[in-house]
């Protein structure tokens, strides 16, 4: 059954109470409402555990949708018990690996900033994340960490703005990604802008981020790989070049 998620109202809840409606053969659980994230657009789901009434913890292997996006299924590692339908629990986001990916979401959404070419991939990750671009320039990786580094030290704001799924259809421009289908399907679709009045970016996207550009951190270009005649893969990592030598 569709799901109240939380997450994409506040990208900083990390906690909250939800009541078990489901309990799939496979062991996956609904619940509903939540906090965790599930895997989409290139952004793995989160982990974390259920805190049952008793203190014990069912523990999380992955965060999943269902067979739409508006059902989320929170899966535990296999050997965890299960609770039953109707149960209340206290929802935990591993919040250390969540923020990672919230820095790292936001740092790729710089990178088409600074390469402003249609996205034919992503992926995002706790240490390193890649996006491939429709491109075919040579392009020095250093010239781009700067360019990105300088958007972060700018420390411009990144917030949500919310436009319906007939909106969206009636400007396609907006959509960066060639192979990646904005999140519509929920009546509404939200759009990451970064600056004022959203001065240096704004596309559809349905995943977690940072509120202003500093708090992704240090962060550089670690390489650019050719991967096709029409192709560029660009992998994103924490901390500066040398760190990573």
């Amino acid at each position: 059954m569709p799901v109240n998620a939380l997450f994409r109202d506040d990208f900083y809840l990390s906690t909250c109470e939800a009541v078990v409606t489901a309990v799939h053969e496979d062991g996956g659980i609904e619940l509903d409402q939540t906090c965790f994230y599930a895997t989409s657009g290139g952004q793995p789901g989160d982990t974390g555990f259920l805190e049952r009434t008793d203190g014990s913890k069912i523990t999380l292997g992955q965060t999943r949708n269902g067979a739409a996006k508006d059902i989320i299924i929170h899966v535990p590692l296999e050997g965890e018990a299960l609770p039953a339908i109707g149960e209340k629990l206290v929802l935990h986001v591993d919040w250390p690996r969540r923020y990672k990916l919230m820095r790292m979401h936001t740092a790729c959404h710089l990178l088409s900033v600074v390469c402003p070419y249609p996205i034919t991939g992503a992926a995002v990750g706790e240490e390193e994340s890649r996006v491939d671009f429709d491109m075919t320039d040579t392009i020095d990786k250093d010239e781009v960490t700067a360019k990105l580094m300088a958007l972060v030290s700018e420390n411009h704001p990144v917030y949500l703005q919310w436009i319906t799924d007939e909106e969206l259809a009636a400007n396609p421009g907006i959509v960066k990604s060639k192979n990646v289908r904005p999140p519509i399907g929920l009546g509404r679709v939200s759009l990451v802008c970064i600056g004022e009045n959203s001065a240096i970016d704004s596309q559809p996207c349905g995943g977690t981020h940072v509120s202003e550009t500093q708090e992704v951190g240090q962060i550089h270009i670690a390489k650019i790989e050719k991967k096709g005649k029409e192709n560029r893969r660009f992998r994103i990592r924490f901390g500066a070049p040398d760190d990573n030598a």
